[in-house]
Parts: C-alpha cells; structure tokens; sequence
C-alpha cells in the first residue's frame, strides 16, 4: 500500500474491499453455489479479481474463495506471482490457501471472521493445522516415504536445466 494513503482514508479502502467480500459471501450462500466465503485480490486500489467457495458445484476440494480469487488474477495478471496485491477475505484462510497465499507472493491478508467462527458453523479446519506440524508418520491419514533410487533425478534434472524460471 502506498504511503500517499492516509489512516482514515486506508481504513476506508480496507471496509470497501473487505464489504465487497462480506456481500459476495452472502451472495454465494443465498445462490446456493457454495460455502460462505469469498475473496478479493486488490492492486493499486483496483479490484483485480473475486472469488467465491466453488467447492459443491466443481467438485473440487481446493476450489477455495482464496484459490479461485488467486487462479483468476494470476490468469488476469498473465504471471504466477501477485506481488503488490491485496487479499480481501471474510475469514481467516485456512491451510492450504494460506500456502498458496504464500507461493503467490500477495503482500497483504486482511480478514473479517477467523477460524473459531469458521468452526462454530461447522468448518473446523483446527484438524489440518495440527496435522501439519505432526511428523508425517503420525498423521492421520497414513503417510508412506519409498525410498527409490530415482527419487533425486527429476531435481538434478531442474539444477542442469538452464532456461528454467524459478519461482
């Protein structure tokens, strides 16, 4: 955020982007498309993209408010990398948006409900941030290392690769 914004005035820009989270949340519920969750990626003070919880109607587990928000900038945008925007969001991202949070390079995650809220209407992901920090041997869905004597090739592959763009 440019510092040309002052704290009345960024306080201002932060309710218009986390309102137009908010309403797109409820808009999804009523519609009956999804969860109560929406997204918006900002840059420069402009909307860049939404998102909303697709999860039911894509059949798809990672159809996040936040990765859909995140997969339309990135295709707006035309690069993986969303350095210099905003993430609006009505709660606090779960796991596996935060780390797609993370490897997209936002800068900024503002949120509205967190995951107690999330939990008390019966999206408790507590699970999945314990499971993470639990050594994959002990995890609740069995977890299995192979050990096999090409494990390291398709990295030395990367390493010898001279056109490769890192990310």
């Amino acid at each position: 955020m440019s510092l040309k914004y002052t704290t009345k005035k960024m306080a201002a820009y932060q309710q218009k982007y986390m309102t137009k989270a908010i309403r797109l949340a409820i808009k999804n519920v009523k519609a009956g498309n999804g969860g109560p969750f929406a997204a918006v990626i900002v840059k420069d003070n402009k909307l860049i993209s939404t998102g909303v919880n697709s999860v039911v109607p894509k059949n798809d587990p990672t159809a996040h408010a936040e990765m859909m928000a995140i997969r339309n900038a990135c295709k707006k945008l035309k690069t993986f990398q969303l350095d210099g925007c905003e993430l609006y969001v009505n709660c606090e991202p779960c796991p596996m948006c935060l780390g797609a949070i993370y490897w997209s390079r936002i800068d900024n995650i503002y949120f509205s409900g967190d995951r107690n809220d999330a939990a008390g209407i019966g999206f408790d992901d507590l699970f999945i941030y314990e499971e993470i920090n639990t050594p994959y041997i002990k995890r609740k869905i069995k977890t299995n290392k192979i050990k096999h004597p090409e494990t390291n090739l398709p990295f030395l592959a990367w390493l010898k690769k001279e056109d490769k763009t890192c990310y």
